[in-house]
């Protein structure tokens, strides 16, 4: 079981502490609810340094990435991030990532931390034919995610940088919390605004402490991840190994935005038929009418409880107080307003079709 530089910190906070993606990590500390809303409301702080960092460089670094990866990476400018996803050669996707332009020729790629492996030998075998300098740097690196309205306010006296001029999916290299040449970034995975920060391992205790102490006059508390997964959920974001994976297509999973068929990727060609064809199913975001929690893995059911697909994530909403969720079905039963059944337990609980995000807030 591998450790990020800051299990010790996060067992002395008295965080609740799981294994996830091969990693010991903190899974709550105040409660779930709590937690939450202190992110919706104020301000939270997440370890996420099990995720991973590739860098990806020199003068073939864009024809690998743009070969490997669905978004066209040829519009990034230094300074600005993207979302985008690795497409596999039957169909599906071997993860979704951000690709960060850090200087010409030097492209960040932030993966997922159960893909690290899995990413880093499907980009490597396509490399062996544009022959792009690749390093992975996921073992030396940690991430703090910053999140909340509040985070702007309570963070701006650990940067010479205007935080409030770092805009959605743009970043910074500059100074925070004391040390120099740490990525202030616009990119978070809450909907509720706010800044990752990339730096060393071994400057990671610091800058956690120094964010702690700045935003104790705005209530900051250190988050878990079981907050991460229902506050992205509200906003209608893909888990990878949930909602997306290797035998979901980006276009099903309504990745169509990030799918540029402006240039030749890995299943291009496969993909722009589907596309053109259109998809036999499609990923849905639905809202329980009656009370229950829809889970990983339920069943979605018709009217006459026929088995039309599953949930591929759901929760008790905090912010709706409903049950929500995420599910594959047949395109017939996609369209918002509709009506279809979630199988809990032997209940079958009707639920609408709605349009995302969950959460307008």
């Amino acid at each position: 079981m591998k450790h990020t530089a800051l299990t010790k910190i996060h067992e002395a906070l008295g965080a609740k502490m799981v294994p996830f993606a091969g990693y010991l990590m903190p899974v709550s500390y105040a409660g779930v609810n709590e937690e939450h809303q202190t992110v919706r409301e104020g301000v939270g702080v997440f370890d996420v340094s099990h995720m991973g960092e590739f860098l990806i460089k020199g003068p073939n670094a864009l024809a690998l990435i743009q070969k490997v990866s669905s978004n066209d990476a040829s519009k990034l400018t230094v300074g600005k991030a993207q979302y985008s996803c690795l497409p596999n050669e039957t169909g599906g996707v071997v993860d979704d990532l951000i690709i960060y332009k850090v200087k010409e020729e030097v492209y960040l790629l932030v993966v997922n931390a159960s893909n690290i492996d899995k990413d880093w030998a499907h980009i490597s075998k396509y490399n062996e034919a544009i022959g792009a300098t690749m390093d992975n740097i996921s073992e030396k690196y940690s991430l703090l995610a910053i999140q909340g309205p509040k985070a702007i306010a309570a963070m701006q006296a650990l940067t010479s940088v205007d935080l409030s001029a770092i805009k959605f999916y743009t970043f910074e290299v500059a100074d925070f919390a004391g040390i120099d040449h740490v990525i202030i970034s616009a990119t978070g995975y809450t909907g509720s605004g706010g800044f990752e920060i990339y730096c060393k391992n071994e400057e990671v205790a610091q800058v956690w402490g120094k964010v702690l102490e700045a935003g104790a006059d705005f209530g900051i508390k250190p988050i878990g991840l079981a907050a991460r997964d229902t506050l992205r959920l509200e906003m209608g974001y893909c888990l990878y190994g949930n909602d997306i994976s290797d035998e979901t297509s980006p276009l099903e999973a309504g990745l169509g935005w990030i799918t540029k068929f402006t240039k030749d990727f890995v299943n291009s060609e496969a993909l722009a038929k589907e596309k053109e064809r259109g998809t036999s199913r499609k990923l849905i975001a639905f809202e329980l009418d009656d009370r229950g929690i829809p889970r990983h893995d339920y069943d979605i059911v018709d009217s006459n409880g026929k088995k039309i697909g599953v949930v591929t994530s759901g929760t008790m909403s905090p912010s709706l107080g409903k049950g929500i969720g995420l599910g594959y079905v047949p395109k017939i039963f996609s369209d918002v307003g509709g009506k279809i059944y979630i199988q809990i337990r032997k209940k079958s609980i009707p639920a609408t079709v709605v349009k995302l995000p969950f959460y307008k807030g």
